[in-house]
């Protein structure tokens, strides 16, 4: 079997056997789960594991945050570190699809994934910070946005990565409440979408209009974290019933 005939089946078992979308955000879902499930059918026909990908996503997360701070600011930048942040982000969604795909899923590797992805949480967010003040677009001060920022997106991956862990034993209710709200939160947790905080770094030469566009997601992130903490320990407390 050629090649380019694997990585059709590839793709198209994978397109058969993905996650439920509900209440997925938008590019999250629509976007950067197909550059995954490429990369994935791609990838399938090599020797490449789940953790050479978690890891190649690490590394341009990495790379991406060393020129924000690094590199003179300007478009050019802006535009890099966006594409960098943006292809680590669709090899975070490649390394569990070719798990499934060639059955070397394990708890190690998953394990992985999510401390890869909690770092990346917390590093973009000081990146942005330290980046403000080293390159002086702004007062010191400002840099008060992205730590909440990342105080807050930190406590929310938390929780819902520990809400999801302790209601693995009720997989069924898990689904069926993200299908009662899945089309309306998909837009409401557009804010939230890590393809949409890193495309504000797209303003990053104008610094006022970046510090609105980001403070707006902040802001947004804030509401939906309190949103978050509701509704899983409510979940919580009717699975305990």
């Amino acid at each position: 079997m050629s090649g380019g005939a694997s990585v059709r089946e590839a793709w198209s078992t994978l397109a058969a056997a993905q996650k439920p979308g509900h209440g997925v955000p938008w590019y999250m879902r629509e976007v950067n789960r197909r550059l995954g499930r490429g990369v994935a059918a791609v990838l399938s026909t090599t020797r490449a594991t789940p953790d050479h990908v978690t890891l190649a996503s690490a590394l341009l997360a990495a790379a991406g945050l060393v020129v924000l701070v690094l590199a003179p600011v300007g478009i050019v930048t802006a535009v890099v570190v966006v594409l960098l942040l943006q292809a680590a982000f669709a090899l975070d969604a490649a390394d569990g699809q070719l798990a499934r795909l060639t059955g070397r899923g394990t708890a190690a590797g998953e394990w992985t994934d999510h401390v890869v992805d909690a770092a990346r949480t917390v590093c973009f967010h000081l990146a942005i910070a330290i980046a403000l003040v080293h390159h002086g677009q702004v007062a010191t001060g400002w840099a008060l946005v992205p730590l909440g920022f990342c105080t807050v997106a930190s406590v929310r991956f938390f929780a819902q990565i520990l809400a999801e862990q302790l209601r693995r034993d009720d997989p069924v209710g898990s689904t069926a409440a993200a299908a009662a709200t899945g089309g309306r939160s998909a837009w409401v947790q557009l804010p939230a979408d890590t393809g949409v905080v890193n495309a504000a770094l797209l303003l990053w030469p104008w610094a006022p209009a970046f510090l609105l566009g980001y403070g707006v997601l902040a802001l947004a992130n804030g509401l939906l974290l309190l949103a978050t903490l509701v509704r899983k320990r409510q979940a919580l407390l009717d699975g305990a019933r």
